[in-house]
């Protein structure tokens, strides 16, 4: 702080005095799923499913990396943990508050406590403003300090990323791509937030540049007892920074344990294959590459099965078509997909024997049953208010333009939302005939 000042949650202790208080971010069974239009009138005919079950916890002071191909939902989860999108079911619990229900200035004050560094440090600064106005933005919008005390704190911020603390006035353009990364980890550090979402903070850097960034997020981490969800699509990076690694297929995580763990003792097939692309720097060595065969499924339609069997047309694939793959332990804190067609022989025998315990996040007995029974939201009239229900069926809703709202409203009766759990379902429709429409559950 400067001159008294508390900037955000305040400064808190190291990584290692944090590390064993407990959880900090619970993510259980989140859902992202976007509409598919088509038509004249642009009805709904399908979704892609980004974000399909997912389910993860990471503690205080903490850093989870999650890792996979481009296009397995990682960026998508992670807007989601912020509440930058809002997901169609699930729950995200920040600090023994569920987030995903919260209104905009209730959700406000939790911003500060959670932040998020941009994959892109071209795009995710603006053009028009100095450095300066840029990380000072936070502290005005959530009101710390005068002019004279933000001014101090950008200038401290500038000095702890490795910048002089004359940047502030020059404009991100004026800088190399290593340098935005670091306006970008001020602006993201300037509130001390406890959480921070990484989305691919290196993949556009060189790699002399990647380890100088890494090094400052470790560094952070250690100063500041700072939470930590990783993305990267390169496995080399994420085992640097990381305590656990989670790997994402096709909407889902497919395997969960410690970085050393993943990287000396995979178990799935997916996992591996990441893990053989990873270029060795001894020219010498030889190990064996595994080339993936087939193309990724599309999340519009996802098989029934096994994704990843389907993909390499695994001749067991048929079996898993409506079977239970959700993770289960193998190894204490090493889970994994219970798939057939992704493990060896002798790590199928491991979790089809007996009945191994089943990953926290998963669903169970009643509710596994309330969540399967996928219902839709039936929009029947829209009543007197119009834009009361409008606003009603936006805040129900994931990724929908007010044009989408406007013309589903104008048209009903009409689908709101397709294949959502009842419970979500029920508390759609709650909040529609609070607007004063008429809504049917089917």
């Amino acid at each position: 702080s400067v001159s008294g000042v508390l900037w955000g949650g305040g400064p808190r202790g190291s990584m290692s005095e944090v590390s064993g208080r407990g959880s900090l971010l619970t993510i259980e069974d989140v859902k992202v799923h976007f509409p598919v239009r088509s038509g004249l009138m642009l009805r709904q005919t399908g979704k892609v499913k980004a974000v399909d079950g997912v389910s993860l916890e990471i503690g205080e002071g903490e850093t989870v990396g999650l890792g996979g191909e481009s296009g397995c939902g990682k960026s998508t989860l992670a807007k989601a943990v912020v509440r930058l999108l809002k997901p169609n079911a699930g729950s995200v619990v920040f600090q023994g508050t569920e987030i995903t229900r919260l209104s905009p200035g209730t959700l406000r004050p939790l911003r500060r406590e959670m932040q998020m560094i941009f994959q892109d440090p071209v795009e995710s600064l603006n053009p028009r403003q100095s450095v300066r106005q840029i990380i000072e933005e936070p502290l005005v919008i959530h009101r710390q300090g005068d002019a004279g005390e933000r001014r101090r704190r950008v200038n401290e911020l500038l000095e702890r990323v490795g910048l002089p603390s004359n940047s502030g006035e020059k404009f991100a353009f004026e800088f190399s791509g290593g340098q935005r990364q670091r306006i970008g980890i001020a602006r993201a550090i300037a509130l001390n937030p406890k959480f921070i979402v990484c989305d691919e903070p290196v993949s556009a850097l060189d790699v002399s540049v990647q380890s100088q960034i890494i090094n400052l997020l470790l560094e952070l981490q250690s100063e500041m007892g700072i939470s930590y969800l990783f993305i990267a699509h390169d496995l080399a990076v994420v085992q640097h920074i990381s305590d656990r690694v989670a790997v994402m297929y096709l909407g889902k995580i497919v395997e969960l344990a410690s970085a050393e763990a993943i990287y000396q003792r995979p178990c799935h097939a997916y996992t591996k294959a990441l893990l053989a692309a990873i270029p060795e720097a001894d020219p010498t060595a030889r190990r064996e590459r595994i080339l993936l065969e087939g193309d990724v499924p599309s999340p519009i339609n996802p098989p029934e099965g096994s994704a990843f069997g389907h993909r390499m047309s695994h001749p067991r694939y048929e079996e898993t078509t409506g079977m239970d793959l959700s993770l289960v332990e193998i190894e204490p804190g090493h889970w994994v997909a219970r798939d057939p067609c992704c493990l060896s022989e002798d790590d199928w025998k491991k979790v089809s024997s007996g009945d191994p315990p089943t990953f926290v996040g998963a669903s169970s007995g009643v509710e596994a049953a309330e969540e399967k029974t996928a219902m839709d939201v039936y929009l029947e009239s829209a009543g007197g208010d119009k834009v009361a229900v409008m606003e009603a069926v936006r805040e129900v809703s994931s990724g929908l333009s007010l044009l989408d709202v406007k013309e589903l409203v104008e048209n009903a009766p009409t689908k709101v939302l397709e294949g959502v759990p009842r419970s979500d379902a029920e508390e759609a429709k709650a909040r529609l005939e609070e607007a004063g429409a008429t809504v049917a559950l089917r």
